[in-house]
């Protein structure tokens, strides 16, 4: 199996540089938020961030390729990162620290690229989470200084907790009603959002999650520390990894039912 330990290390020095640049822009009085042709809003410091990260990328790993949130494709070949400078712009903008830097680096591999190391680092929570492939999933202020991830062993519905972000975007997709009859299946629901409820997953805190839309460079941290946690990490259509413009996430016990229930009058 490949070591992808120097490319963690490599995501850990990105996070470092991206949680300095974003923790000094937090809260400021004069922050410039602009509004994308989607309706979602970007920082000066989502921009700031994804350069910096590019710029660092572009002297550490030439010839790799880059997938950014803010700036799109650079590049071609096997290797390739994908950056979410800010998941949890909204929140950035308003004061509210439930946001994160997402790095990722994927690899080509049978069914397209696959997500082999991943950091999401949330300085104004003060955490950080990581995993590369065959290595294990973490949380911790360094590679030295780590606690090992590892999900729930909860098997019943009536048993465990189940994070989501919003309504409105299973309403939009016609999956409202499966979605209520599992929150009332469930012992506990709670809506955090954004990355937050995907390392729950990972730390065991929490047994299921999903989201109905999503973007490659939301989920491909994500997954792999969810996976290396040893959970599951699928789209909406059971598809394994993070390509189907949706995710659920869970402790791998659960998944079936989960799915189920977010299908079922879809």
């Amino acid at each position: 199996m490949p070591d992808y330990l120097d490319d963690l290390r490599l995501a850990h020095v990105l996070a470092d540089a991206a949680d300095a640049a974003t923790t000094d822009r937090f809260k400021a009085l004069d922050l410039k938020v602009e509004t994308k042709p989607d309706m979602t809003p970007v920082s000066e410091a989502d921009k700031a961030a994804e350069e910096l990260i590019r710029g660092q990328l572009a002297r550490a790993r030439p010839r790799d390729a880059i997938l950014g949130e803010e700036y799109g494709v650079e590049g071609t070949g096997p290797r390739r990162w994908v950056i979410d400078p800010i998941d949890g712009t909204k929140n950035y903008v308003r004061g509210v620290p439930v946001w994160a830097t997402l790095i990722s680096l994927m690899e080509a591999g049978e069914g397209g690229f696959q997500p082999v190391v991943g950091v999401v680092s949330a300085p104004a929570l003060g955490r950080r989470w990581w995993a590369a492939k065959g290595y294990g999933a973490f949380t911790g202020r360094s590679l030295t200084k780590a606690t090992r991830l590892q999900v729930s062993r909860v098997g019943k519905l009536a048993d465990a907790s189940f994070a989501y972000s919003s309504l409105s975007g299973w309403e939009e997709q016609g999956r409202l009603d499966g979605f209520l009859d599992l929150t009332r299946e469930v012992w506990r629901t709670r809506a955090y959002g954004d990355f937050w409820p995907y390392m729950l997953v990972a730390e065991g805190a929490v047994d299921m999650c999903a989201e109905p839309e999503l973007s490659l460079w939301d989920m491909a941290a994500n997954a792999i520390i969810v996976t290396e946690a040893g959970g599951t990490f699928t789209g909406l259509d059971s598809r394994p990894g993070p390509h189907s413009g949706n995710a659920a996430a869970s402790n791998g016990l659960l998944h079936d039912e989960l799915l189920g229930y977010l299908n079922q009058r879809y």
